[in-house]
């Protein structure tokens, strides 16, 4: 169906249908941390609060640990090897230039859609301030905030000077206040959105920049987080020598990019204060709710685009197949879901939040979806569940690593370079690789068929990847 003709279609569909606001809320380099998944150094009371009124989902996954492929897949609602986006450069309009993103399709339906900061890719922090590898059509509203961090560069102290940035482990202490940063910026801007939007519907997303690396914050943050409470993993990582060597490509110098313990147990305090830096922009937006009367009929949607490694296994950031990277915070709050307050353990997909969205506000979903909507999961978080998660990654346009994600195992295949296979149940850390033991010969050989089924049902299969 042409995109022109779906909206259409979608409009007519929904017209007298409850129409829910969406504050779609993400987050940048997140991982599961935070204290309502658990996290017992990481003070998160807001986000905390909203999974508390929402569902959690303790075993969400993105479909390609790096910035702008998980975001792709998560707005087209198709997974990478149908975009064709691997990486930071190419836009997805390049290779699908017709297909209808969410917010779209909350547009074709009568929705005000916006979004203030980083949604799709942005090259952090350098691209801070411009629509980065934004797509236009999505929105009928593009803010770009650009704080005092940003102006402030030159104050960061990088422990890893030859890499830039955006790649690196660096930190501030900034002086001043919340509202002065571009996160503050973000929230303050989404606030203006929804008082300016409150009596339509709208779909708004507030897309933070942290806790993305530089890891700044106001030094209030870094106050919550003595160093005597901040531990990193001890090496030397024996697990990685049974692994192929894809595995733990991600850091180069392996381990640690070769820095010492206490400049990563630096960078961690750093990585915790950003954190909750973010986690108080997100209280703001929720009082906002609250005083706008809004929170009775606004979904909210939190979302990071993939985990945050911190030291296990040697690595670093993401780019990995490991849980620490593929895993991501989810939650969804709001009216109509009735198993608020408790926690999924289904295995879902960041790629299942856009048929989810236009199935619980009532739009036609269009043809390309290739997720499925978590509403069961939302009414009933612990009902019969039968899907897996898939989450790949590329090592130097050369190789691909798939990776299936089941309640109990991961499977990854890297080709003729090998394989892993983990059992969580005995085996929460992913320290033995079960993937060569011929005792696991029959669960390894079932995992390939069924991750093999999943690439197959894809578009790209029958197109030629």
């Amino acid at each position: 169906m042409r995109p022109f003709l779906f909206l259409l279609v979608l409009a007519v569909s929904c017209f007298g249908a409850e129409k829910w606001n969406v504050l779609f809320i993400s987050v940048d380099d997140m991982n599961n941390d935070i204290g309502c998944y658990g996290g017992a150094v990481v003070k998160s009371p807001h986000i905390d609060k909203l999974a508390a009124r929402g569902v959690r989902f303790d075993r969400a996954y993105c479909q390609f640990p790096l910035c702008s492929p998980s975001r792709t897949s998560l707005m087209t609602g198709m997974r990478p090897d149908t975009t064709k986006v691997y990486d930071l450069a190419k836009h997805f309009r390049s290779t699908q230039p017709e297909v209808v993103t969410l917010s779209q399709a909350f547009m074709g339906s009568g929705y005000f859609a916006a979004r203030v900061g980083k949604i799709y890719h942005y090259g952090n922090p350098s691209q801070i301030g411009t629509d980065g590898l934004d797509d236009p059509p999505s929105w009928q509203r593009r803010v770009n905030p650009r704080g005092r961090d940003k102006e402030e560069e030159h104050l960061i102290t990088n422990h890893t000077p030859k890499r830039g940035l955006g790649s690196s482990l660096s930190f501030l202490r900034a002086e001043g206040t919340d509202e002065e940063q571009t996160d503050g910026m973000v929230a303050t801007e989404t606030i203006k959105l929804m008082e300016e939007n409150r009596d339509r519907p709208f779909f708004i997303a507030a897309g933070f920049y942290r806790p993305h690396c530089p890891y700044v914050a106001p030094k209030k943050y870094f106050d919550l987080y003595p160093m005597e409470k901040i531990a990193v993993p001890q090496g030397p990582f024996p697990e990685m020598k049974a692994v192929p060597a894809a595995a733990k490509a991600s850091t180069q110098p392996w381990p640690w990019w070769g820095v010492s313990e206490e400049q990563l147990r630096e960078s961690k305090q750093a990585y915790y204060a950003a954190i909750s830096f973010v986690d108080a922009q997100v209280g703001r937006l929720m009082e906002a709710l609250e005083r706008l009367g809004l929170a009775e009929r606004t979904l909210v949607v939190f979302w990071s685009d993939h985990g945050y490694h911190f030291g296990e296994h040697g690595l670093l950031k993401k780019q990995s197949n490991f849980e620490g990277s593929a895993r991501v915070p989810l939650i969804i709050a709001g009216p109509g879901i009735k198993g608020a307050g408790k926690a999924s353990p289904r295995v879902v997909e960041l790629l299942d939040l856009y048929p989810t969205l236009v199935d619980l506000c009532g739009l036609k979903a269009p043809p390309h979806l290739e997720g499925r909507s978590l509403r069961l999961l939302l009414d009933e978080p612990s009902a019969p569940w039968e899907h897996a998660a898939l989450t790949q990654v590329e090592r130097g346009r050369k190789l691909m690593g798939y990776s299936l994600r089941t309640e109990r195992h991961r499977y990854t295949d890297w080709g003729e370079a090998g394989a892993e296979l983990y059992d969580y149940e005995t085996d929460p850390h992913e320290l033995k690789n079960l993937a060569d033991d011929p005792v696991h010969g029959e669960l390894r050989e079932a995992l390939a068929e069924r991750l093999a089924g999943i690439r197959s049902s894809s578009p790209a299969a029958s197109q030629g990847k």
